[in-house]
């Protein structure tokens, strides 16, 4: 358990064990997320990647896509075509 101090202006300190295991670094935002009661803190870059993550899930396979040179092909194409729209 680590404790902080709440300042007057209602900033905080997180303790460098703390930024260590959630990976943050001065400059990084964390998010404050209330869940069953409690307050927890998250890297925000690493909880936006798992939301993308979570939100792509399945579309590779819907689209075909088996592998890196599948997704590569498969950017070059869309770009080919939004330029031919152009």
């Amino acid at each position: 358990m680590e404790l902080a101090k709440v300042t007057n202006q209602g900033q905080i300190t997180i303790p460098a064990d703390i930024r260590k295991y959630l990976g943050i670094k001065g400059g990084d935002k964390v998010v404050l997320l209330k869940e069953r009661g409690r307050v927890v803190m998250a890297n925000s870059a690493l909880l936006a990647l798992k939301e993308a993550q979570e939100a792509f899930k399945g579309v590779a396979e819907e689209l075909g896509l088996e592998n890196e040179q599948d997704v590569v092909a498969f950017i070059k194409e869309h770009r080919q075509n939004k330029k031919e729209i152009r």
